[in-house]
């Protein structure tokens, strides 16, 4: 047994860390079975004094313990040495260390400085100081943050690699700082500059493209941290004493782009004036910075129908093109970004709408490498002007997202699945960019709360997002109001907008889904106001009735089933019924979580409340036969999946969900709220082949769909590219929205089966479905107990499952067509057995039309044994395109069997041998 990934608040030995009471997580490594912790012991000391020391702990707590000691002091560095013994007479250490930054925004002792351009001025101010050290340095370090966003260099030597920092939050209420490690940067002389550009603060930016959402002036805070080896120390502040200029980036707008001239030099140096912030604002960096976490070369170049010069870097991606050249003095390159190629094969930039998304690089005639600072793009293709000959080699796409921890992969024997998997963790990467955007391209790039929580459960398998979404949730927690509600996007530059459900929603779904996924209470506790309100807020608008039935509301947002020509794009469900689904939902939530969180009263009284609402919702919803007042894809999941639905009517509901699936052809016709859940539903209602024959569609409207046409990451539409190569010209079209991606959370929940049983997967479910279509199954999960492992195939007349539990969990193993679960501890487990299954796609199948099986002339002999004269009624030419799902729904069930049969026989042989 050893100990691995000794976590701080679930990061590496973060420097920085404004935590009081830091909670430590670490994983237990053993190859045996059975593997749980007996006890840990935690030791804290800084230099050699030790500020805590938990004892020997007999308990087999292994995540988020949380620090009992002396309390910490700022700007100081913590040793932590954990030991773990086990349950088979084992011991292991290991140690780490975090070190903490000002803990307070108040400790600032430096000012707040801005400058005195002119209001039209483009460049970003870079503020700079000179300074002098004449000692033998110890430790460096520099606390910095910035209204806009801010880049450090010393001595010309960019500090850290942290993108677009501070982040954007709530700046009205919430701003963070970073901690840089300046060790080894520092001479005798030094130049400290900040160059600070208009980013979310006041930059170009919402649907207006309108600048000054939060101030009309950036500026910028700072103190570097010098101690010596001889222990005195040195604050460096930003004050009046610094100057600031104007340097080579002469524009920079997140939507526009990047104009930065080599050639640029200006000497004058300006006075910096003082500006007034609330540092008791200030926090500390909460979550992993932007940083580019991959590189991607040139995969093809060439000459578009228009002349364009292009280069496809095979994958749509959020960041921005580094190029290495030597260019001629004052030559001009300019880099122009796009989703897509149209259909002729011209570059097609309709999907950025007014974001310009233009770079331009001025060379001074050196060897030089241009990347640009406060700008990023969501592309796949450039076209370059200004090169007579373009070398794509010496371009390269730098992937830009929030540094998350990749902790989930899956893998199956269909290669088109396969994509869709890696589409899915391409568009978390491209808008999990410090706040989990809707899209990376286009003039938006907006927090939609809507979004964020269809998507929430996908994303934690995806990558650790747990301290992403706990900086986030925090940001919704305090824009919200009593008035308004929870605002649909976070941060709110949209202004005061009445809440919506499933928007609105995340308040109370996010939080409960990183507790099942992390095990973390303290985040529920934290939210815990904000989920009640959210409730609250929905309660005092309801009507008599006990309902929701007011206000705007997006309903099934881009829901494929409306009938009526309409430019609405809220689907055909009833949205109030949307609306008091989510009501619903949320109460039965808020209720679990004050249960949680020993608030006993708050417990009784919103479940309570849900079970008024689930009476309410019946009563005006689902008539006294069980039928659903909107008999949509989407108004049936809701149902069934939110519990909303009396055992008595479950399975009408059941069936009119399957009714209208057939209906379309076993297709899809669910929007934002419904696809999340659709084939949850399926699977858990008796219907897991038809959730297969769904998730392997690949005709419009399917997930496959979008593969076949080329995509590398999930569109915002079903269609957003015609099956003739046109686009859908609504104006919002997406090609890198991540919402229909939580199809992501059934693959690894059904398909791999890896579930928790208890929060944190503590206690592990292990329950692969099979699927038509798909025979082999790999995938794993780095939960916070350790990794996860599922994979099984189901070929050759026998099925393989391997399974891998971590230790200190315990799991329970539903093995596919096997009777009994079985319960196992930690370790390695493979099973193999026997099987008749055959999971290639058959020829005949639910999708095949009465046509084609009565070409057959097996067919036509089983039909006039089983039901003489059938083909003979003259209207029997009309259903010959239909398909035998639709077909299913409208016929006896005598009938239904026969088409059963029909389909059986037709896929075996030695079925028809016998007839025959």
């Amino acid at each position: 047994m050893e100990l691995k990934n000794l976590r701080i608040e679930y990061m590496d030995n973060p420097l920085g860390l404004d935590i009081t009471n830091p909670r430590f997580s670490w994983h237990l490594v053993s190859s045996g079975q059975g593997v749980m912790q007996a006890a840990y012991q935690i030791a804290v000391t800084t230099d050699t004094q030790e500020v805590w020391n938990s004892g020997k702990v007999e308990a087999d707590t292994s995540i988020l313990v949380e620090y009992a000691g002396l309390p910490l002091q700022a700007s100081t560095l913590y040793q932590i040495h954990v030991t773990v013994w086990d349950n088979q007479g084992n011991q292991a250490s290991i140690a780490g260390h975090f070190e903490t930054g000002l803990l307070k925004g108040s400790n600032f002792t430096a000012d707040w400085i801005t400058h005195t351009f002119p209001d039209d001025e483009t460049a970003p101010p870079v503020f700079q100081k000179l300074f002098t050290v004449e000692k033998d340095i110890l430790s460096a370090r520099v606390y910095a943050s910035s209204l806009g966003v801010y880049e450090i260099s010393i001595n010309g030597n960019r500090v850290g690699d942290h993108y677009f920092a501070p982040g954007w939050t709530n700046y009205n209420e919430r701003l963070q700082y970073q901690t840089y490690n300046l060790d080894g940067l520092l001479e005798q002389q030094n130049k400290i500059e900040i160059t600070v550009g208009n980013g979310w603060y006041k930059g170009i930016f919402g649907f207006t493209c309108t600048p000054n959402h939060y101030g009309d002036r950036v500026a910028t805070i700072a103190e570097l941290h010098i101690v010596y080896t001889d222990g005195s120390k040195e604050v460096i502040v930003t004050d009046d004493s610094w100057k600031v200029t104007k340097g080579p980036i002469r524009s920079s707008e997140i939507y526009m782009g990047e104009t930065y001239d080599s050639c640029y030099v200006d000497d004058t140096l300006y006075d910096v004036v003082p500006f007034s912030y609330n540092n008791e604002r200030l926090v500390a960096q909460e979550s992993e910075p932007v940083s580019i976490t991959r590189r991607l070369s040139a995969v093809k170049f060439f000459t578009t129908p228009k002349g364009e010069q292009v280069i496809d870097f095979g994958q749509i991606l959020t960041g921005f093109v580094e190029l290495q050249i030597t260019g001629r003095e004052g030559q001009v390159i300019t880099i122009r970004h796009a989703e897509v190629l149209d259909k002729e094969g011209n570059l097609y930039p309709e999907t950025l709408r007014q974001a310009i998304s233009v770079d331009r690089f001025i060379c001074n005639g050196k060897e030089q490498i241009f990347r640009p600072h406060f700008t990023f793009h969501g592309f796949r293709y450039i076209a370059v002007e200004g090169l007579e000959i373009i070398q794509p080699e010496l371009f390269t796409a730098c992937v830009l997202h929030s540094h998350l921890e990749e902790t989930g992969s899956l893998t199956t024997s269909n290669e088109m699945v396969n994509q869709l998997f890696s589409n899915i963790q391409w568009s978390q990467r491209g808008n999990f960019l410090d706040i989990p955007t809707d899209c990376p391209q286009r003039d938006e790039r907006l927090g939609w709360t809507g979004d964020a929580q269809v998507f929430a459960g996908t994303a934690a398998f995806n990558m650790n997002v747990a301290t992403f979404f706990t900086k986030w949730l925090r940001d919704l927690a305090s824009e919200q109001t009593e008035e308004y509600g929870v605002p649909h996007v976070i941060p709110n530059i949209l202004g005061n907008q009445e809440g919506a459900a499933a928007w609105s929603d995340a308040a109370v779904i996010i939080p409960w889904v990183m507790y099942q996924m992390y095990g973390d209470l303290k985040l529920l506790e934290q939210q815990y106001d904000s989920m009640k309100g959210w409730v609250d807020y929905i309660t005092v608008r309801c009507g008599v009735n006990g309902l929701w039935q007011t206000g705007f509301q997006y309903g099934d947002w881009l829901g494929l089933d409306k009938e009526e020509i309409s430019n609405e794009r809220t689907g055909a469900t009833d949205v109030y019924l949307v609306a008091n689904a989510y009501y619903a939902y949320s109460t039965e939530l808020v209720a679990k979580t004050a249960k949680l969180l020993n608030k006993s009263d708050d417990a009784s009284k919103y479940e309570t409340l849900y079970s008024q609402i689930k009476s309410a919702f019946q009563e005006e919803y689902i008539s006294a036969t069980g039928r659903l007042v909107s008999e949509t894809q989407t108004a049936c999941v809701l149902a069934l999946h939110f519990n909303l639905v009396d055992d008595k009517h479950r399975e009408r509901i059941r069936k009119t969900l399957e009714s209208n699936i057939a209906q379309h052809k076993n297709h899809l016709t669910t929007g934002f709220v419904g696809t999340p859940y659709l084939c949850h539903v399926l699977s858990e209602n008796q219907m897991h082949e038809l959730a297969g024959i769904l998730f392997l569609k690949e005709d419009f409207p399917s997930w496959l769909y979008a593969v076949k046409k080329g995509a590398t990451t999930v569109w915002e539409r079903w269609n957003s590219i015609l099956p003739n190569g046109d686009f859908d010209t609504s104006g919002m079209n997406s090609l890198n929205h991540y919402a229909y991606g939580s199809i992501g959370e059934w693959m690894y929940r059904k398909l791999a089966g890896i579930n928790q049983i208890e929060p944190g997967f503590k206690k592990i479910l292990i329950h692969p479905q099979f699927i038509k279509g798909i025979s082999v199954v790999e995938a794993s999960y780095h939960s916070v107990y350790g990794e996860i492992k599922s994979s099984w195939s189901c070929r050759n007349g026998e099925i393989i499952v391997n399974v891998t539990i971590p230790a200190n969990t315990t799991a329970v193993i539903k093995l596919p067509e096997q009777e009994d679960p079985i319960e196992v501890g930690s370790g390695d487990y493979c099973f193999r057995y026997p099987t008749q299954t055959n999971l290639d796609i058959e020829r005949f199948t639910l999708d095949s039309t009465l046509k084609e099986v009565i070409e057959e002339p097996i067919a036509l002999q089983i039909i006039e044994e089983h039901a003489p004269g059938m083909l003979d009624h003259p209207m029997i030419q009309y259903a010959y395109d239909f398909s035998i799902s639709e077909l299913l729904t409208n016929t006896p069930e005598e009938t239904g069997e026969l088409f059963k049969l029909l389909l059986k026989t037709l896929n075996n042989p030695k079925e028809q041998e016998t007839i025959s």
